[in-house]
């Protein structure tokens, strides 16, 4: 269904566009992705009509009138399409069935030794013999079970048998949004491919840009030698193909701030229409005559434009270089118009025709970034003439962008690089004037099987390895990037003004109190417990365990998650960012239960980044760590916090979740007791080594919620006041068992399940312990 409102564009440019209209839209767009939850439709017909009547009004309207008219329509019609989004999500009724789907596989897809991943376009869907209404993209996996997982190539069409969810991500502190991604993305659906047999491979398309990237990588990868380290950089520059981008080296790009350049900025679009312009006038110089015909400045534009598009659909399109190609449109049709448009005016127009296009866009990061870092580079720089001038603009600019983009960054990412400017001041002109040229020359000619192509690679990755070996010594630096706490909004909308304020033109009065308002933001931690009480958040990492505990002044961790066969590190990507978020910059102790991957196998990521973290837990073989044995007995104090190991007693069998190690936390408003994965022996256990206490008592669920454990006589005896699992969405061992939530419920034991709530956040008050879940505490219209 489509919202039937006149275009944005017209409207604005119906008033004459200034970029203070383009903001305006986006501020409506803002406030509508912000939202808890939409509006009804109704409602966004009645603001879109409103924006309507105000838009056709004479132009001697108020300036708040017209300027709510904007906002108005630029709130309607992102929270219409966001409607749109979230009604073209899997049912929750097929989730878990056997569908038969047709579809195309879109961009690069993934392979590894386990299986291969793939972004697959849905066309059609069916259940039995009746036609569903499911389109948009899906992210499969397919698994090679028996053999090794199957070659699929861009573009393909295909006829699959898959069972599929709905989006639903971890929801951490500070860590990343699957869900908000899968709402900018168009993704509908994510599962895997249920019956290989019953695969059908029906063709592929004629046109296909992405073929052509995996044909160019492929040429890449195979001019250089095998272990080259370089290759998937040159890959990544070339046509955007991060596949071969590891962990390490996503690591080194943080800490150094050039990830930007990696990506494919808007910076080397920009030089593919100088590209396009300079072969024009090469053109026209060697054949005067042509001039006579077509004007050379109007034949520039739109080489320039051809020249951009064919890089940004090698790049993949992706944001920043929308952004660019959007910017390069509007400057080569006011070429072509005989028209003059600024800087500015271009940036709005880019801004608007992609909330126009796409107003789910600014969910994404890259909107962010791109658009104010453009912004923020012509509010500030002030064009000059000459080599020193541009070299001076050049590294000005480093310093601007990475103050300028503070705020911005501490909100999306939890972290800022301090060696950024020295990084990018060397790495920008390095690589956008010589590395990509090189590497897109040498691309072309492989891809086209002409000679020198090798050798203009060799000469790309000879400069690239100088150039990487520089960005590893820098992220070396102990201060090189450096990690905050979850900001609140009232200190980024300080840090905002503050940047603002401190890059005001020379001359501009008191200055230096842009630095005082971004000292709120510098320097505000989250309030730590007071003496004698802790607090505990079980993050929410699927299928898995890992529990923070902090007192006033220590912190411990209870299991880091799991780390699987494709080498997805939940301990990298979920726990250690979500302890920096919650401020945690030293852990005192990590603590690993069992030697079981869904508990151990983050270990080693979240060690690296706390690696003056004490070690303690059971089955240390297992575990890759050398951990001090867990023992009952063992206890210690923290801030008038009690810190007791309950179990084993005795050394168990490798292997035995019995054999789990098992902390009770007693602080002087409520205990808790973390219980790893024992069953009814291990439950029997503790239970008979619980010291008495009428402290209330908070209880992570044995094992998951699985039907081995939290025994009927465990739950008695123990009495708890309140229940955390820690648990998958619709995972496959199907915990927490329903009889078991039965018992918890039969007991009036209030249970708080991770795959529902979240991450769960554990505090005691006067009245007992209160539990708080992530979802709730940041609620989204995206999510569940």
């Amino acid at each position: 269904m489509t919202l039937p409102t006149p275009s944005p564009g017209r409207i604005v440019a119906a008033a004459g566009l200034r970029p203070e209209h383009a903001l305006s839209v986006l501020a409506g767009a803002l406030a509508a992705a912000l939202l808890p939850e939409l509006p009804p439709r109704p409602v966004l017909l009645a603001l879109a009509a409103i924006a309507v009547v105000a838009s056709v009004l004479p132009r001697a309207l108020p300036l708040p009138l017209r300027t709510f008219a904007l906002l108005a329509l630029g709130f309607a019609w992102t929270a219409w399409r966001a409607q749109d989004a979230l009604d073209a999500r899997l049912p929750h009724a097929l989730e878990g069935r056997d569908l038969v789907v047709t579809g195309t596989v879109a961009g690069l897809p993934e392979r590894s030794d386990a299986a291969t991943r793939f972004d697959f376009e849905l066309r059609e869907a069916r259940l039995d013999s009746s036609t569903l209404p499911l389109r948009g993209g899906a992210r499969l996996a397919w698994y090679g079970h028996a053999g090794t997982p199957p070659m699929l190539a861009p573009c393909e069409r295909w006829r699959l048998t898959v069972r599929l969810k709905r989006p639903h991500g971890l929801v951490n502190p500070g860590g990343f949004d699957g869900e908000r991604h899968a709402a900018e993305r168009g993704i509908v659906a994510a599962g895997y491919v249920r019956e290989t047999r019953s695969a059908e491979r029906l063709g592929r398309d004629a046109l296909c840009v992405d073929r052509l990237r995996a044909r160019l990588s492929t040429a890449i990868a195979a001019a250089r030698p095998p272990a080259d380290a370089t290759t998937p950089l040159l890959q990544a520059l070339a046509v955007g193909d991060q596949r071969g981008l590891d962990a390490y080296v996503w690591g080194v790009l943080r800490a150094t701030g050039v990830g930007h350049l990696i990506a494919i900025s808007g910076l080397h679009v920009g030089l593919a229409a100088i590209a396009g312009a300079l072969a024009v006038r090469l053109l026209w110089w060697s054949w005067p005559d042509l001039a006579l015909r077509l004007p050379r400045r109007r034949a520039e534009a739109p080489a320039a434009l051809l020249a951009a598009t064919a890089y940004g659909a090698l790049a993949g399109f992706g944001l920043p270089t929308t952004r660019t190609l959007l910017m390069i449109a509007v400057g080569a049709l006011a070429i072509g118009l005989r028209r003059h448009v600024g800087a500015a005016q271009g940036l709005a127009l880019a801004l608007l025709a992609i909330l126009l296009l796409d107003p789910l866009a600014l969910l994404s990061a890259g909107f962010w970034l791109s658009f104010a870092g453009v912004a923020m580079l012509l509010y500030t720089l002030r064009p000059g003439r000459g080599l020193r001038a541009w070299l001076f603009e050049l590294g000005w600019a480093q310093a601007v962008m990475t103050l300028a983009l503070l705020p911005l960054t501490v909100a999306l990412f939890g972290q800022s690089s301090l060696a950024g400017p020295l990084a990018n001041a060397v790495a920008v002109p390095l690589m956008s004037f010589v590395i990509v040229p090189l590497d897109l020359l040498a691309a072309l000619l492989l891809g086209a099987s002409l000679p020198g192509g090798a050798s203009v690679l060799a000469l790309a990755a000879a400069l690239m390895r100088a150039q990487w070996r520089l960005l590893e010594h820098l992220a070396a630096w102990p201060l090189a990037q450096w990690y905050w706490p979850e900001p609140s909004a009232w200190t980024l909308a300080l840090a905002a003004l503050g940047v603002l304020w401190l890059l005001l033109p020379r001359g501009a009065p008191a200055r230096v109190l842009g630095v005082v308002l971004l000292l709120p933001l510098l320097l505000t931690r989250p309030p730590a417990p007071p003496a004698g009480e802790f607090e505990a958040v079980a993050l929410d990492v699927g299928q898995g365990l890992a529990v923070l505990v902090r007192t006033r002044s220590h912190a411990l961790l209870f299991d880091a998650g799991a780390r699987f066969p494709s080498g997805y590190d939940l301990g990298e990507v979920a726990v250690a960012p979500s302890l920096r978020a919650l401020g945690v910059r030293r852990l005192d102790l990590l603590v690993i239960s069992h030697g079981d991957n869904d508990h151990a196998g983050g270990a080693r990521a979240v060690h690296d980044a706390f690696p003056q973290a004490a070690l303690l837990g059971s089955e240390p073989h297992r575990s890759g760590l050398p951990l001090t044995p867990c023992r009952a007995g063992q206890s210690w104090r923290w801030d008038g916090v009690q810190v007791r190991v309950v179990h084993p007693a005795l050394a168990m069998p490798e292997g035995r979740n019995d054999g789990s190690c098992v902390l009770l936390i007693d602080g002087r408003r409520g205990r808790l007791l973390l219980s790893g994965d024992i069953e009814a022996r291990g439950e029997a256990a503790v239970a008979d080594a619980l010291p008495p206490s009428a402290a209330p008592l908070a209880l992570l669920v044995p094992h998951h919620g699985s039907k081995t454990s939290s025994g009927d006589a465990f739950l008695r005896a123990l009495a708890p006041r309140v229940a955390l699992v820690s648990a998958g969405y619709r995972s496959r061992f199907g915990h927490p068992h329903p009889r078991v939530v039965e018992r918890y419920r039969a007991l009036a034991i209030p249970l708080f399940n991770t795959a529902d709530a979240g991450a769960l956040r554990l505090t005691f008050a006067a009245d007992g312990p209160r539990i708080e879940g992530e979802r709730r505490r940041r609620r989204h219209w995206w999510r569940e």
